[in-house]
């Protein structure tokens, strides 16, 4: 891209940023009091915005966002590749009641904290891990009476295009708890709103949900599972959206 169109590419991110996020403002003004009385009153709000961040995307950036695979339904947990806030847009954004694993400290953030709670996210310490898994499942047990999809990301925070990191036993914990299917997701967002910056790049943003993982595999089966269908799918979505790297396969020409 040249130097002048990337400078505009930029002002109209810019844009983007300045339309989307006071409308995020907005958006929880109005659904507060259905917010307050009610989950569904929160999930509609957050949902709403989702889908009106999606929109200003392809509308103002030239970024079109796709989500492919059998939407989850009914009470899955849903395990995902993590590459920038925009693939927490588009999970939330299809599926019916998501219930996000997410830092506690995110509870404090503005609007997002308020909102998140009361759609049925999940807030976990960050500390020694076991003490952050016994936590985490203790939260989610707890929170078992309010329906929907809990969403994690097995490695723990975002991860950029085309880099390797461990997938933690977090998800297996979860999944060993729930005793319910598991649906891999992948994703290549982050080669268009990366994990920090401003920039919003034009192109096809998609997550992909992935065949169902029956429950009842061992800890160690499913992490393995897990690491090598979420990891092919992504590499083959960057691949899809032109990221070249050495640790993936070259593309055809």
């Amino acid at each position: 891209m040249s130097t002048w169109r990337l400078r505009w590419q930029g002002v109209k991110s810019l844009v983007f940023i300045i339309v989307a996020y006071p409308l995020m403002a907005l958006y929880a003004i109005v659904f507060l009091p259905y917010a307050l009385v009610s989950p569904l009153g929160a999930s509609a709000a957050a949902k709403s915005w989702a889908w009106t961040a999606r929109w200003l995307l392809k509308v103002i950036v030239g970024l079109r966002t796709e989500v492919r695979g059998e939407i989850p339904k009914g009470e899955v947990l849903i395990a995902a590749k993590h590459q920038s806030f925009l693939d927490i847009i588009m999970i939330y954004s299809v599926v019916p009641r998501g219930k996000f694993i997410m830092k506690r400290e995110l509870l404090w953030a503005p609007i997002i904290g308020l909102y998140a709670w009361r759609a049925g996210c999940i807030p976990v310490n960050r500390g020694k891990r076991a003490e952050a898994i016994r936590s985490m499942v203790a939260d989610v047990r707890a929170g078992k009476s309010l329906p929907g999809q809990v969403v994690i990301y097995p490695q723990g925070t975002r991860i950029a295009p085309g880099v390797k990191a461990p997938f933690k036993v977090g998800a297996a914990a979860l999944y060993q708890e729930l005793k319910q299917p598991c649906i891999p997701a992948a994703t290549n967002v982050g080669l268009f709103w990366s994990k920090s910056g401003l920039m919003r790049m034009p192109g096809l943003a998609v997550v992909e949900f992935l065949p169902a993982i029956p429950p009842g595999l061992s800890n160690q089966a499913l992490m393995a599972r897990l690491e090598a269908e979420i990891e092919t799918a992504s590499d083959r979505l960057l691949l899809e959206g032109g990221f070249s790297a050495p640790s993936l396969p070259k593309r055809e020409a």
